[in-house]
């Protein structure tokens, strides 16, 4: 974010976190553009590496982590891949909504309330995931960050619909 994004972010009124994931619906994006542009707001997205745990938090705003894998020792800075900020530009910057990315590792749920509070955001916006198999036993196993959101945190949650299913179809679940 340019320094002049930076300062308009100062000047909204709203900000709004949202969660982003690598090969997630562009819809997601596009929807909290929407809901920023409403809302006069700025937009915080984060992506959350989940096969690590946060060890700390930077004055930068990144995180220091280490891996879930016992063997892997050494601390990681957290950063998000730079072909999915690059992505991420091209879908927000048209719009003029400011906007910044942060990485951050550990349960997904619980590093988007904590970011939600430590911006003083209004919402947390997250899209729903694709129908499938795998989708379903990820959910059942692990949960679904919406619904955790939803049910351990105090900032209102707005989920983004995905990949709908039709009234008259089962859910995966079901």
């Amino acid at each position: 974010m340019s320094t002049e994004d930076a300062k308009r972010s100062h000047e909204r009124s709203a900000t709004l976190v949202v969660g982003v994931v690598p090969r997630q619906s562009d819809a997601v994006v596009h929807e909290a553009l929407r809901f920023a542009e409403l809302m006069d707001a700025a937009l915080v997205l984060a992506t959350v590496d989940s096969t690590r745990y946060t060890t700390g938090h930077n004055p930068d705003g990144s995180v220091a982590a280490f891996s879930i894998d016992p063997d892997a020792a050494e601390v990681i800075t957290e950063e998000a891949d730079p072909g999915f900020a690059e992505h991420l530009s091209t879908l927000v910057e048209p719009s003029g909504v400011p906007w910044t990315l942060r990485a951050l590792a550990g349960d997904p749920a619980h590093e988007l309330a904590r970011l939600a509070h430590e911006v003083g955001a209004v919402a947390i916006i997250v899209g729903t995931r694709k129908r499938g198999l795998r989708t379903s036993a990820h959910e059942f196993f692990n949960g679904s960050v919406a619904v955790h959101l939803a049910h351990r945190q105090h900032h209102p949650v707005i989920v983004i619909p995905v990949d709908p299913v039709a009234h008259d179809e089962h859910l995966p679940w079901e």
